[in-house]
């Protein structure tokens, strides 16, 4: 047995370890919030059977990734125009950190009567939500470009545009791509607290109902499938980044 198969198992028996005792310790005991790992699988294989599980799945992921395009876009925007712009951010700087600083969930009565129950307001919650991040990490970014860069960029005659294209996004591009990374995870855990408290369909919604239903296993195997969900969305965005930066070794490293 080689040292990476020695190492592989090493790191499953704690989890294994633990998946046993909670299968004896829930054995013949009857809970409304806690279930043996047994009863999670089956439960969860079944909705998967049903296709309960991925409509659920289906409906949060059009919500968070929508939501995470809008925050992405209108973030990216303003965080290149304030990083570029040091008067106009000056300007805009108690404005931006008092609407920063207000919790998008303490926010839900106003998406509510602006937007009532639904994909609407869960989208509206996610890109408010994730604005933040993207703008004040590309901002970081931009400051950070070699201002050498742009005098010579201004010396060759190029455009405010061009310096943007050609100079500005190449140089910023990692960074932005690390903002976006930590913001998907952010866009999927505001959608499930938001389909919990007042989006009827997807993963948060299902989780609601099967605690109504007083299913806990059904209940937990959501919570552990929502983990998976997570991960897979960070595992593309971690590919991408290496896809995308593979000349870039401090870039690699990070992912």
């Amino acid at each position: 047995m080689g040292a990476r198969s020695r190492d592989t198992l090493r790191a499953l028996a704690l989890p294994v370890a633990l998946v046993i005792i909670a299968e004896v310790a829930g054995s013949g005991i009857e809970s409304y919030t806690l279930a043996p790992p047994s009863r999670i699988v089956m439960d969860g294989a079944r909705a998967l059977a049903d296709g309960s599980l991925l409509t659920a799945t289906g409906q949060t992921l059009v919500s968070v990734l929508t939501g995470f395009a809008l925050g992405a876009v209108v973030g990216v925007f303003l965080g290149l125009i304030f990083g570029l712009q040091r008067p106009l951010d000056l300007l805009a700087e108690l404005p931006v950190e008092v609407v920063r600083a207000m919790p998008s969930i303490a926010l839900l009565p106003v998406w509510m009567v602006i937007y009532g129950l639904g994909y609407k307001m869960e989208i509206a919650v996610i890109g408010f939500t994730t604005i933040w991040p993207n703008m004040v990490m590309t901002r970081a970014a931009v400051r950070g470009v070699t201002p050498r860069l742009l005098e010579v960029s201004r010396v060759l005659g190029l455009s405010h545009a061009q310096q943007i294209w050609k100079i500005v996004l190449p140089a910023t591009l990692p960074g932005i791509f690390v903002a976006l990374r930590l913001t998907l995870g952010f866009s999927l855990i505001i959608g499930i607290t938001v389909e919990i408290v007042g989006n009827p369909q997807g993963l948060g919604s299902a989780i609601m109902l099967a605690r109504e239903g007083m299913n806990p296993g059904l209940m937990l195997a959501l919570m552990i499938w929502i983990g998976v969900v997570g991960v897979a969305l960070n595992a593309v965005m971690a590919l991408a980044q290496r896809r995308l930066f593979v000349g870039n070794p401090e870039q690699g490293a990070r992912a």
